[in-house]
């Protein structure tokens, strides 16, 4: 997914400055606006997650990934609603609304600029996403927090998500509207619906702490479409697997799994989880299950830094996971940055072929 070429910055930061400080009341002003301009354009219900979502694309100072997840968003909504040939009309809107509720001089210079600048980026998307919604409500049903900086979320979508294993969805709380996150569902669809999502609080991640250390059950979230990672399982290969997990890089290997368990074909998978300590498995009981249940499933932890651990689950995730790894397997990994980084090029090294290797491409973990 394309995102904005930033040679306006300075505008952008003070003009972010002013954004942050619109009440999220004022989509309701913003509605208002344009349901004058242009009748039944927009559904009164969806104007809250259209206006911020375009207010942060236009000024965000968020990173590629999340830049990206907006524009997914934003796209499916202008598709969705057929709102394209009313771009103008929109953007007058806007800028109506946020100078009335936060002004400052750089509206009406820069203002509109920047709002042409993510109307073509938003232009761009549409071109390249499918049909469809362009959100889900969802509700938090279930909350867990097996560490201080990590949660595991489930919620149930209002209707169902249309989702594979692997893939990501952006991720939106009513606590920081506008801003959306990259996450990964740790299972595969369920009869019920539900989605369970793991999230680790980052330094600069204000969506993963406000889901980590505020979001609570009972909650409404959003969730966007779901986007390819290139972790998603070939239907024409069926030969066994090795999955190598970083942190909460674990989820969508995890859905993977149970995707694979499902199936008749008979294929073995071998998990290496990868963490500093054995108190650091933060899945650890769902992990048990799973291999409880499913006989052609393997899970072998990799402890980085624990001397009590078992000679064989002593080294980083991928030294461990290359003990394991057996001609014809395809490989999967998912975890922080540099084990990513390091991955391939190891991988390369030893005569794996690319075509096996599976890193998750313009995502954040």
């Amino acid at each position: 997914m394309s995102t904005l070429i930033d040679d306006d910055r300075p505008a952008r930061v003070n003009l972010a400055t002013a954004w942050a400080s619109v009440d999220v009341r004022a989509a309701g002003d913003f509605w208002c606006t344009l349901e004058d301009r242009r009748p039944g354009l927009l559904p009164h219900r969806d104007a809250p997650l259209f206006f911020t979502a375009l207010g942060q694309l236009m000024v965000g100072e968020d990173d590629p990934a999340s830049q990206a997840a907006l524009l997914l968003v934003l796209g499916r909504a202008y598709r969705h609603f057929d709102l394209l040939p009313y771009s103008t009309t929109i953007g007058d809107a806007l800028l109506a609304t946020v100078a009335r509720h936060a002004p400052h001089p750089l509206w009406a210079t820069a203002g509109e600029r920047l709002l042409c600048r993510a109307t073509r980026a938003v232009r761009r998307a549409v071109a390249q996403v499918g049909d469809g919604p362009a959100w889900w409500h969802v509700q938090v049903i279930g909350y867990e927090r097996p560490s201080p900086d990590i949660a595991i979320l489930t919620v149930r979508p209002w209707r169902r998500l249309p989702f594979q294993p692997g893939q990501a969805v952006p991720v939106c709380t009513p606590r920081l509207p506008g801003h959306w996150r990259w996450l990964s569902p740790a299972n595969a669809p369920r009869p019920d619906g539900t989605v369970e999502l793991h999230v680790r609080a980052v330094p600069a991640g204000t969506v993963s702490h406000r889901l980590v250390h505020e979001v609570r059950p009972g909650e409404l979230l959003w969730l966007g479409p779901p986007g390819n990672t290139g972790l998603s399982l070939d239907p024409a290969r069926t030969g066994n697997l090795l999955l190598v997990a970083g942190g909460t890089g674990l989820a969508p290997l995890r859905a993977l799994v149970e995707q694979v368990a499902a199936a008749p074909d008979g294929r073995r998978v071998t998990l290496i989880v990868g963490a500093r300590a054995f108190t650091d498995l933060y899945d650890a009981i769902a992990l048990d299950k799973l291999q409880c249940a499913h006989e052609r499933l393997t899970i072998v932890p990799a402890l980085s830094d624990d001397p009590c651990a078992e000679p064989a689950e002593q080294g980083n995730a991928l030294t461990i996971a290359l003990q394991h790894h057996q001609p014809g397997q395809d490989i999967y990994l998912c975890g922080p940055p540099e084990m990513l980084a390091a991955a391939r090029p190891r991988l390369r090294s030893l005569g794996i072929p690319a075509a096996r290797i599976h890193l998750p491409e313009g995502f954040t973990r």
